[in-house]
């Protein structure tokens, strides 16, 4: 949490991520959530060095405190403020690398997943957790979420670098588009050879949308969330494929 020192210095920060810390300081169903998010990200990465990409209020170190998290943006927790685009870490240094909403902001996700093959060692992971257009999820993030998810443009089509671009740009439908599309994914893997996709699956079926996620409000009581996590679990993928409103990714550098 931020301590009275801290807010008394949040002029020094972009007003969205403080807002976020302070939401996700006032809402335990929150943090519940996004422990298990995060729980799901860094047990696929093994022990050694993990990077977090776009860990924004370094909230994941609240489960590893010895993550190495960055951000374009400045904050409390955040180790390296850099343009995930161009990574300031060596050659195969890290073990794992997760993200947490991060990929459908960037304006070269392909070139980005290039520069991340680059600092993995060879068999580490890079996964992440991103907003998933499902049948009944994307009528959701289309009409109704602030941020735009546009199904119909070319994920391949890299944006011109513009430093004075927005870090909360997005496109949500970007990840569905490159990891859900049997054709998007052949060209994935010839445009990023160095990296295989070992799962894509669907989450957050009930408990993310009824919790409002960072809005202030929410519809499900703390005391539920483990039963609808377990039952969201347990389902048939077919069926979280249908109802999901996250889409899990995990790639591995080849050999």
């Amino acid at each position: 949490m931020l301590d009275a020192a801290g807010k008394a210095e949040d002029q020094k920060f972009d007003r969205r991520p403080v807002e976020y810390r302070r939401i996700w300081d006032e809402k335990p169903v929150l943090r519940r959530i996004y422990a298990d998010y995060h729980q799901r990200l860094l047990q696929r990465c093994g022990t050694g060095p993990i990077l977090d990409i776009g860990g924004g209020t370094a909230n994941i170190k609240d489960i590893r405190k010895d993550v190495i998290s960055i951000d374009i943006l400045p904050f409390p927790g955040i180790d390296v403020a850099c343009d995930a685009h161009q990574l300031p870490f060596r050659d195969e240094h890290f073990s794992g690398i997760v993200m947490l909403d991060v990929l459908h902001h960037l304006a070269r996700p392909v070139s980005f997943l290039q520069e991340a093959a680059r600092v993995l060692q060879p068999g580490g992971r890079l996964v992440m957790i991103e907003p998933g257009m499902s049948t009944v999820a994307y009528p959701f993030y289309k009409f109704v979420h602030e941020e735009p998810a546009d199904m119909a443009v070319d994920p391949f089509a890299e944006l011109p670098i513009d430093t004075v671009r927005d870090p909360f740009d997005s496109n949500q439908a970007i990840p569905t588009l490159l990891f859900d599309h049997p054709e998007h994914v052949a060209e994935l893997e010839r445009k990023v050879p160095r990296l295989k996709i070992r799962e894509v699956d669907w989450l957050s079926l009930f408990a993310y949308p009824l919790s409002g996620g960072f809005k202030r409000w929410s519809l499900v009581p703390e005391a539920a969330l483990t039963p609808i996590l377990r039952l969201e679990s347990s389902l048939p993928r077919a069926l979280r494929h249908f109802f999901g409103f996250r889409l899990f990714v995990e790639l591995e550098k080849r050999p």
